[in-house]
């Protein structure tokens, strides 16, 4: 059973930064895609951030020029670097990996295996 074990979340300010990781228990060669997604009360999933194998990347326009994402394949672990953090940026961070093909995650967030999510708070 793979497991993926998301870190780095808390209670920043606004305007502040954060770094979430995303380690798998196995070899993240192993996936094609990787993936944050967040879920705020009350609204439906959406994909924040993707890599590819190929490290193609894909964004929501939302935090397009605030948040990057990188991958350590020697850590196994994935990234997800948050900057310029709005309250709207406010909720449960969870990374998602696509064993599959790249193309089913980038384009019908198609992913395999998902992590338990860790809370992201964005408050003065």
């Amino acid at each position: 059973q793979v497991q993926l074990v998301e870190s780095g979340g808390g209670l920043v300010q606004p305007g502040g930064s954060l770094r979430l990781s995303c380690t798998t228990s196995e070899s993240i060669l192993n996936f094609n895609a990787l993936g944050w997604y967040r879920q705020a009360p009350g609204k439906q999933r959406e994909l924040v951030a993707a890599i590819s194998s190929g490290d193609s990347t894909n964004f929501a326009n939302s935090v397009k020029d605030r948040f990057t994402i990188s991958r350590d394949n020697a850590k196994n672990t994935v990234y997800l670097q948050m900057n310029a953090l709005k309250p709207e940026d406010t909720a449960l961070y969870s990374c998602a990996a696509a064993r599959s093909s790249a193309y089913e995650a980038f384009v019908n967030n198609k992913y395999d295996y998902w992590g338990q999510g860790i809370q992201v708070t964005v408050s003065a």
